[in-house]
């Protein structure tokens, strides 16, 4: 990754760049210009966010957290109190969209944090 400049020593920890959604190298700029869309590069240091691609990853994650969270809650819910289907909807699909979008974001931050660390470029042939 041609972007990065200095050493992943000199990273930020990867669990506050994931939950502040920061810069991977110095923590203060914004990594993100929307809620999902990253920035061009950090305000602050400068690092150039261009080569970072988190791809299909935090989408992924993100089904599979959510969904073993709401699929088990509907079971429990369901063995405990066996409401109507209809009140399962009610509790279960706005929680379905709440946890999505609470996980997204952070998800894919953390994707970008751990590209910065470990210094992640796309694969190359070797002649």
């Amino acid at each position: 990754m041609g972007a990065v400049i200095g050493k992943a020593t000199n990273s930020t920890p990867v669990l506050y760049a994931t939950l502040l959604a920061r810069c991977p190298r110095c923590g203060r700029g914004p990594l993100f210009r929307g809620f999902l869309h990253v920035g061009r590069q950090c305000s602050a240091c400068g690092l150039d966010y261009s080569s970072f691609e988190a791809g299909d990853g935090p989408a992924v994650f993100v089904i599979l957290i959510v969904g073993a969270i709401v699929a088990g809650g509907a079971l429990l819910t369901e063995v405990r109190f066996q409401p109507p289907y209809w009140v399962q909807g009610v509790i279960w699909g706005p929680a379905v969209v709440i946890l999505s979008l609470a996980f997204l974001r952070p998800l894919k931050a953390g994707l970008i944090a751990l590209q910065y660390k470990h210094r992640a470029e796309e694969g190359r042939f070797v002649r």
